[in-house]
């Protein structure tokens, strides 16, 4: 079962981030013989950041060890579903700041995975409990 690697990560590594492309790399390389793999949210994510050149984008991907054709499942619909629905709810009741629906597709699909890899736990955690997070 693969890892799915959030965005930020990504562009760590891509952008060689002085502060965090190090040991975002480093953890990367570390888990890489459980597998990475981005989802659908990402790879849209990715787009400005390789100035719209899908075929770049991949070649990136596949030279970081991280596939980009994650199928995205009904389990990983059912996990996003639920976890907007908890976060519209407390959203209603300003209970929280304002999140896109990005990170909570990103976490349903990590859900079903082995786990995320991001430096934004924080954005995840309350949302999906039971999701195992990885930071760098």
């Amino acid at each position: 079962m693969t890892w799915i690697v959030d965005t930020c990560v990504v562009l760590d590594v891509f952008e060689n981030d002085p502060q965090f492309g190090q040991t975002s790399a480093k953890l990367l390389q570390k888990l890489l013989p459980d597998g990475l793999a981005v989802s659908a949210v990402t790879m849209v994510e990715l787009s400005a950041a390789f100035g719209g050149d899908l075929l770049e984008q991949k070649r990136f991907l596949e030279q970081s060890g991280i596939s980009h054709s994650e199928a995205w499942t009904f389990a990983d619909t059912d996990a996003s579903h639920r976890a907007w629905n908890d976060y519209v709810k407390a959203r209603r009741a300003d209970k929280v700041p304002k999140r896109p629906v990005a990170d909570i597709l990103i976490g349903g699909c990590a859900l079903n995975r082995k786990g995320l890899i991001t430096r934004n736990a924080s954005d995840f955690r309350r949302w999906f409990p039971k999701l195992v997070i990885r930071e760098p």
